[in-house]
């Protein structure tokens, strides 16, 4: 029997409930991804840039978790994407989860059945 083509790679954080439920939803539609574990691996900095260009810095800054709100009001103004870089690859946890690069380079953020179903198939 044939493997499942990897669909995707996941970035995130292994213990995050997002990131459960995107696990989760891979494996009940048999969709193979390869993961990679902000924690554990970093963020390598042109795959951040290459976001930013792609999705723009504000949409992966997670302004809602418990990362955010430990911050300094100086590291909470961030105004310049390399600013945003430079604090997510300080702070991985601020960065929102999953991240979802497809086969065709497509790059999505978070996580929405609907969409992830459309997205990697």
């Amino acid at each position: 029997m044939n493997q499942p083509k990897k669909a995707c790679r996941i970035y995130g954080i292994k213990n995050c409930d997002t990131m459960k439920k995107a696990f989760a939803w891979c494996e009940a539609n048999s969709i193979s991804y390869e993961f990679h574990d902000y924690k554990k691996q970093g963020v390598p900095r042109d795959r951040l840039v290459l976001w930013c260009r792609t999705l723009g810095w504000q949409t992966l800054i997670n302004s809602k978790g418990p990362t955010w709100r430990k911050l300094t009001p100086e590291q909470q103004a961030i105004t310049t994407q390399s600013a945003a870089v430079a604090l997510m690859m300080e702070h991985s946890s601020v960065i929102r989860r999953p991240v979802v690069e497809n086969d065709s380079g497509q790059i999505l953020v978070g996580f929405d059945p609907t969409l992830f179903d459309s997205f990697v198939r």
